[in-house]
């Protein structure tokens, strides 16, 4: 997938590394460029050899700060509704990945921005990165999975304390509630997310996509993530990177994964 003009996507040391760019918004989700964070992480990721994939913003003041609310105002119910659904294909389709995503946030992620970075695998943050679900001042919801998202993070009471008071979460806060992963020097965030993207790419790729794929389904209502477990465990005894990973474990040296 090429560049377009709402999303820029570059390539570093198998990593792809995906900018929103509006920075005059902010970096604000519109639904164009809603539809090409879709349109890449449905149709183009596949054709990446990647390690993984880091989502960041424009700019040092913003990872996302929201929604396009002038866009919003111009939309019927059932265009917002149908603008809903085309955000939550994109979020299953980012949680569900098989390589991991880290969201690189300076400044602000509230509300759209905030739920995509929910929808990575790992969030670092800058010491100035300022997390929330302002929806509540517009007297809306959150429309792309935060009211489902959050919870699992950070439990009902802190989840609601969010979203009902509409506060933004500080760094410090936010690393010892679970909702960033790293906290680093601002401008740091990117490189911090390569280097866990490279340390993760050492270990056997099939493992680790079914790992992401194992985590999901303990939310999956319609699976029986215990019995996946056991299945995967199992199945994957008989794969040569477990082969590979057990020798070099017994040999006392690097495991050699191939991706």
């Amino acid at each position: 997938m090429a560049n377009t003009e709402l999303l820029n996507v570059t390539v570093l040391d198998e990593v792809v590394v995906l900018t929103l760019n509006r920075p005059q918004a902010l970096n604000a989700l519109n639904k164009q460029l809603i539809t090409d964070l879709h349109g890449f992480f449905t149709q183009a990721l596949e054709s990446y050899n990647c390690s993984g994939v880091i989502l960041t913003g424009s700019g040092a003041k913003a990872f996302a700060a929201g929604a396009d609310i002038k866009e919003f105002v111009t939309m019927t119910p059932e265009e917002m509704q149908a603008l809903s659904a085309l955000g939550h294909e994109l979020m299953f389709a980012m949680e569900n990945s098989p390589v991991p995503i880290v969201a690189a946030i300076e400044g602000y992620a509230l509300g759209g921005g905030f739920e995509l970075a929910l929808a990575c695998h790992l969030r670092v943050g800058s010491s100035k990165a300022r997390l929330g679900n302002p929806e509540v001042n517009l007297g809306i919801i959150p429309g792309y999975g935060a009211t489902q998202r959050l919870p699992q993070l950070v439990g009902r009471g802190r989840s609601l304390d969010i979203m009902l008071t509409a506060r933004m979460i500080e760094a410090t806060e936010a690393l010892d509630w679970g909702l960033l992963n790293r906290v680093v020097a601002p401008g740091e965030t990117v490189e911090t997310a390569q280097k866990i993207i490279k340390e993760i790419s050492s270990k056997g790729p099939t493992a680790v996509a079914k790992v992401i794929e194992m985590v999901a389904d303990f939310y999956n209502k319609n699976s029986d993530g215990f019995e996946k477990e056991i299945e995967t465990f199992g199945a994957l005894s008989a794969h040569k990177e477990f082969k590979e990973g057990t020798q070099a474990f017994i040999a006392n040296r690097k495991a050699q994964f191939k991706n």
